[in-house]
Order: structure tokens, then sequence, then C-alpha cells
């Protein structure tokens, strides 16, 4: 009967969140305490926790867009540097043969991301220039992920992005940043550090989640600063 029980327990987590060897110490032998068991537990239920979030995370910032039909406040060139950290992370991941659970919300966010792209210059007037920019990615993804891209090009591709702290600050305001988006990404790059040191063990991956982290940190203290702060309208010059 036993045995029976920890059937569909046992396929329930072996190996999506555990090594067999875990699972017999954790639930055959039941010692509770074994502590490098319990880091895979946490990291690996951690990850999918974060990739399972990220298929959220973004939509109220492209809802908001959506709503307001403008996307004031979000710099172009900060959300593509954004793209460019989050296809670094997603090829870089795949290129090292990561588990999916150290880094698929980088594909999430990525969708989500360039769709956020479109929309900056949809509402710029730019449409033309944003269908054309999905093609290019498109493409350069490709060639990314094939085996023509050497590794270091791939490691270079490791980058944050800074720019949007310094767009707030000289708007005085957040423009159509998402607070949900802002806040649910500050706690995933936090987490994120953990489980990039306990799945990969590197330092690369790790480094780029602290720099992430302290990014988003910066960005979540502006929407507070900024909370009631609506953007200045234009004045006519007096004639």
């Amino acid at each position: 009967m036993a045995a029976e029980a920890d059937g569909p327990l046992k396929r329930l987590l072996v190996p999506i969140l555990l090594p067999e060897k875990c699972y017999d110490q954790l639930f055959v032998q039941w010692d509770l305490l074994h502590v490098p068991c319990l880091k895979i537990l946490l990291s690996k239920g951690l990850g999918l926790g974060i990739v399972a979030g990220s298929l959220l995370v973004k939509l109220p910032q492209v809802f908001k867009i959506l709503g307001a039909k403008s996307a004031e406040g979000l710099s172009l060139q900060s959300v593509m540097l954004e793209l460019v950290a989050l296809t670094g992370t997603m090829v870089y991941s795949i290129t090292n043969n990561f588990p999916f659970s150290s880094w698929g919300e980088a594909l999430f966010l990525m969708l989500q991301t360039i769709t956020i792209c479109f929309l900056v210059m949809h509402y710029r007037g730019q449409t033309v220039k944003g269908v054309a920019f999905l093609a290019c990615y498109g493409l350069v993804l490709l060639v990314l992920l094939s085996p023509l891209t050497p590794l270091t090009v791939v490691t270079l591709l490791q980058a944050s992005n800074l720019l949007q702290a310094a767009t707030n600050y000289h708007n005085g305001h957040t423009g159509q940043l998402s607070a949900i988006t802002v806040f649910l990404l500050f706690g995933g790059s936090l987490a994120r550090i953990f489980t990039s040191i306990q799945e990969t063990g590197d330092p690369l991956m790790a480094g780029t989640f602290v720099v992430s982290s302290l990014c988003n940190g910066l960005i979540a203290a502006q929407l507070l600063f900024y909370w009631n702060a609506k953007p200045p309208h234009k004045q006519k010059k007096a004639q």
C-alpha cells in the first residue's frame, strides 16, 4: 500500500522537483532535515514558480499601454536593451544546457518584451518599422541559436537594463510602467540569484541577476516615489 501511495507522488516530484536519491532521502527514509535535498527542492520549486509567474508578469504593462494608447515614459532604447538581456540569458542557458527551471522565464518575458517594443513603435506612428523589427529579431534569434555563433558572442549578450531608471528620473514620473510588473520582476530577480547558484553554479548567471535585482529595486523605489506624479502637460508658448 505504501508503495502504491508513493507512486503518484514520486511521478509528480521525480525528476521535475527532485532527483530520485533525494526523493528516497526525504520521503522513504523521512530525513526531512536533509539540507542538500531541501535546497534542491526549494530551488526547483522557486524556479518553476518564477517560470509560471513570468507567463503573466508583463501583461499588466501591455494592457496599461493599450488602455492609455500611449507608451509615454517607456524608453524604446531601454526596452530593447532589456530584450537583449533576456535574449542573452535564454541563448546562453540553452547553449550551456542549463535546466529549463533555471531560465524558462526568459523565454516568456522575451515574448512579452518584444510585444512592448512593437507597441512603443506603433504608438509613435512607426508600425511598419515595428513589423520589420519583429522579422529581423526572429532571424537574429535563429542565428544566435545556431552553431554559427561562437560562445564568446553569446556570453557578451549577458547585459542588464540601466536606462529605464534614468528615463524615470528625467521625466519625473514612471509613465506606463505597471506597479505589478515592476514588483514581480524585482521579486523574481532576487529569487533567481539563489536558483542560478543552486542549479547552474555559473557566476555569470548569478552576477546577471544580482545586477538585475539592483536595477529592478531602483525602478521599484522610483515607482513608489513618483506614485502620485503625473506626466507634465506641455504648455503653449505665450505669443
